[in-house]
């Protein structure tokens, strides 16, 4: 029902299994973003009562799917793998059910979720390998079960672009350095830390630049009016295209402490040839080295954020270095290719073709 790199992916996905030939419909609540954001892409959505955990989700989802046979059925979070676990289940002749897991957040062990990720579901795709370890090695899950499928990138839209040009079109100040985050404003993205390390390196010449919405807007305004930071914060809320406000940024910066698998965002700003700060929470690490395409710092610690930011903007020359070795594996790594070849093996597999 919200909007993020989970919905941004299901959609990455959706379209280019559709320019591969398979048909796809997406199946969600009318009131659901992903709905309206499907619709504009062309891609077959289907009004369904789905959006919680009722009685109700199931009966819909178990008539659609009777009149409407399918060869497999993609889940992406709990709520939609349980309607869809417990429907198939009452039908003869189901379709296998693919769990996507997005985010490294733990698994209950209870005896239910169990049966829902090793007997109703046929395959787990994860968004890293460390999300696929986690389930190894903390539920026991069968590693053959499991496959790792990171997020693909448009790595035509996100380029290295003209800084200058970037900032002209969006307004932006020419002459200072600009600080960035693209990012759901959701609390474990971590930006109140950034805005706390920004706060004790504000007499800098520098911006910070936060794109995106979220439940956090108003916490986080709050906390910038009591720094005195609204000048030197700037919050112009979602877009409908990052690439130009990515192209814009001296160095992108995403400070999570949970529920990450490699977050499209950091890929996004890879792609593009900035220089990155980050953390190590989920599969990060799988993207970012240390000193070789990034910097990384403990969750929750502002002041290790500061003293990393403070290092970017004070060395132009390690500015381009970490985003040219960024950009190098982005390109070799996380292009949307790779990530729809992944994904069509593990669908033909499970339909039993392949």
């Amino acid at each position: 029902m919200g909007w993020g790199g989970q919905e941004i992916r299901i959609l990455t996905e959706a379209q280019g299994m559709l320019e591969r030939g398979h048909q796809v419909t997406l199946l969600c609540p009318i009131e659901a973003n992903i709905f309206s954001a499907a619709r504009k892409r062309h891609i077959n959505v289907v009004d369904l009562p789905i959006g919680r955990k009722k009685p109700g989700g199931v009966l819909a989802l178990r008539a659609w799917l009777k009149s409407q046979p399918v060869d497999i059925i993609n889940t992406h979070s709990s709520t939609d793998s349980w309607l869809a676990a417990l429907a198939a289940a009452t039908l003869k002749n189901s379709p296998p059910l693919i769990r996507t897991r997005h985010i490294s957040a733990s698994i209950s062990k209870n005896a239910s979720t169990r049966w829902l990720y090793c007997r109703a579901t046929r395959h787990i795709v994860t968004t890293g390998e460390a999300l696929r370890r986690q389930l190894i090695d903390a539920n026991g899950f069968d590693p053959a079960h499991i496959t790792s499928v990171p997020t693909g990138i448009d790595l035509s839209r996100f380029v290295p672009g003209d800084r200058r040009r970037a900032r002209a079109q969006l307004g932006l100040p020419l002459d200072v350095l600009i600080i960035g985050i693209v990012a759901t404003l959701r609390d474990w993205k971590g930006h109140r830390y950034l805005i706390d390390a920004f706060s004790r390196m504000a007499a800098s010449n520098a911006l910070l630049l936060i794109v995106g919405d979220g439940p956090q807007l108003p916490k986080l305004k709050e906390q910038i009016n009591a720094l005195a930071l609204a000048e030197k914060i700037l919050m112009p809320g979602n877009q409908e295209d990052v690439a130009p406000w990515l192209q814009a940024m001296d160095v992108f910066v995403l400070p999570s402490y949970a529920n990450e698998g490699v977050p499209q965002a950091l890929l996004q700003a890879m792609a593009c040839g900035l220089p990155v700060i980050t953390t190590p929470i989920g599969s990060i690490l799988e993207a970012v080295t240390q000193d070789d395409t990034g910097l990384i710092v403990a969750p929750q610690q502002a002041e290790q954020l500061r003293l990393a930011i403070e290092r970017l903007l004070r060395d132009e020359e390690l500015r381009t270095r970490l985003g040219d070795a960024a950009h190098r594996m982005a390109l070799e790594h996380f292009g949307v290719a790779a990530m729809l070849d992944k994904m069509e093996h593990v669908f033909y597999s499970a339909a039993g073709h392949g």
